[in-house]
């Protein structure tokens, strides 16, 4: 597990704030388009968080901070806890930018310490891409169980099991779009990938040769809920839904879920 998570590290500090730069431009740039629609960014998750001025939300692994900083110019007080140093300058740039304030924490979230995990945030937010990097759920949602307050809600959302684990998809359009069901949902193998943000480097971008791969480990939905649950969270509601930029694209297939759960 350690090694695992050394290698994952290494890859995020490796060319992330280069490829955000690419992917969303300058920290200005990226501010101007944040400001112009916060709600938009943040998408159907701000659902189950409720009016969020002055609420305590910490983004847990929020990598380059666009959600954080919508989260802040929409009234809260938002924090960023990730293990990448080059996703931090990217975050604080953006926040300067987008003038608001903007607390980043810059550590592994399995080894905070007590001073962190205080119970004192309203809303832990955790979005897209982000379990998979566990070997083991149950001591990252204890984590959650320790940063939130009593009452406060663990909102996550992330890629449908069925698409990650099960059916591979091919193809840019809906007519042309084929599925196969080639995986298996049931394996525990770690898979290593290409980090997320290396398509978006540039092949002569300064790094773009040296970034190491990641390990992946691809959960059932199941054990998901369970470690949610066994973590002392209340599940007060499971959302598994299509692909949400078309009605025919993957037609029929999750794509995604929500978990909003609260700590009693």
């Amino acid at each position: 597990m350690e090694s695992t998570t050394k290698q994952n590290e290494k890859s995020w500090n490796t060319g992330a704030y280069g490829a955000w730069l690419k992917r969303f431009g300058t920290p200005a740039e990226a501010a101007d388009k944040i400001k112009s629609a916060p709600e938009k960014r943040i998408g159907s998750a701000l659902e189950h968080m409720g009016n969020v001025r002055g609420k305590r939300i910490v983004n847990l692994l929020g990598s380059n901070g666009n959600k954080a900083v919508a989260l802040a110019l929409l009234g809260a007080e938002a924090t960023v806890i990730d293990f990448s140093a080059e996703n931090e300058r990217y975050a604080t740039e953006l926040a300067a930018a987008a003038v608001v304030p903007l607390t980043y924490i810059v550590a592994d979230v399995l080894k905070l310490p007590n001073e962190v995990l205080n119970g004192s945030y309203d809303i832990v937010y955790m979005e897209f891409g982000i379990l998979h990097y566990f070997q083991n759920l149950l001591p990252l949602f204890e984590v959650v169980n320790g940063l939130l307050r009593q009452g406060g809600t663990l909102v996550l959302q992330d890629f449908h099991p069925v698409s990650t684990k099960l059916i591979s998809s091919r193809g840019t359009t809906a007519n042309i779009r084929k599925h196969k069901v080639d995986g298996d949902y049931f394996s525990t193998e770690l898979e290593e990938k290409e980090v997320a943000f290396s398509k978006f480097m540039s092949e002569d971008q300064e790094g773009a040769a040296e970034v190491p791969k990641v390990l992946l480990r691809n959960w059932t939905l199941g054990e998901i809920v369970t470690a949610v649950a066994s973590g002392g969270l209340c599940i007060k509601l499971l959302e598994e839904l299509p692909n949400a930029s078309s009605d025919v694209f993957d037609k029929g297939i999750p794509k995604t879920f929500t978990i909003a759960a609260e700590k009693l």
